[in-house]
C-alpha cells in the first residue's frame, strides 16, 4: 500500500512563490509515475504536472507553463512542485498522485492520491 502525503500550501499574494511536497511512503517510488492535480471550489479536478519515473520526463498543464517546475528525489521519495508568479486561479486544492503506467495527464490512471494541500492566492 502507497500513502501519500503533501506539505507546503498556504495563503500567498499574487506574483509570490510556494513550494510543495510529496512524501511517498512506499519503496516503489523511483520506478512510479508522479502527478500533481488540483481542485478549485465548484470545478472539476484537473491536471497540473506529471513526472516520468525514466529520465525524469514532464509534461505540464498549458496554464502553468513557465511558472510551475516538477521535480523528484527519489533517494528522499519525495515529489516536489515548485509554484512562481502564482495567479488568483491558481487557488485550488492541490493533490499528489502516484501511477505504475507511463506519463498521462489522465486522473484515471493514477492509482494513489494524497489527501490534498490548500493553496489561496490573493489579489
Amino acid at each position: 500500500q502507497v500513502h501519500l502525503v503533501e506539505s507546503g500550501g498556504g495563503l500567498v499574494q499574487a506574483g509570490g512563490s510556494l513550494r510543495l511536497s510529496c512524501a511517498h511512503s512506499g519503496r516503489t517510488f523511483s520506478t512510479t509515475t508522479m502527478g500533481w492535480f488540483r481542485q478549485a471550489p465548484g470545478k472539476e479536478r484537473e491536471f497540473v504536472a506529471a513526472i516520468s519515473c525514466i529520465l525524469d520526463n514532464t509534461v505540464y498543464a498549458d496554464s502553468v507553463k513557465g511558472r510551475f517546475t516538477i521535480s523528484r528525489d527519489n533517494p528522499k521519495n519525495t515529489l516536489y512542485h515548485q509554484m512562481n508568479d502564482l495567479k488568483v486561479d491558481d487557488t485550488a486544492v492541490y493533490y499528489c498522485a502516484a501511477s505504475q503506467g507511463n506519463l498521462s495527464i489522465v486522473a484515471g490512471r493514477y492509482g494513489y492520491w494524497g489527501q490534498g494541500t490548500q493553496v489561496a492566492v490573493s489579489s
